[in-house]
């Protein structure tokens, strides 16, 4: 596991963060890459720290037909 120290919002102080899924490719919300969920070890308050990698798709790709101006 990493530990880390930074700000935690719900303590109100510099607390030490740790991860739930600390290797890499261990963690089902991101594929192959770092989790960017840190937990603080003192109240359990999560806090999403980095990226979090999104796939974009087209809601809906079919041809239009015609066009009613």
């Amino acid at each position: 596991m990493n530990d880390i120290i930074r700000h935690c919002p719900d303590c109100g102080g510099d607390r030490s963060l740790a991860q739930l899924h600390g290797l890499a490719g261990c963690c089902p919300d991101t594929a192959g890459a770092d989790c960017p969920e840190w937990y603080c070890e003192l109240c359990g308050t999560v806090l999403v720290i980095g990226e979090v990698p999104v796939a974009v798709e087209p809601a809906w790709s079919g041809r239009v037909r015609a066009r009613v101006a």
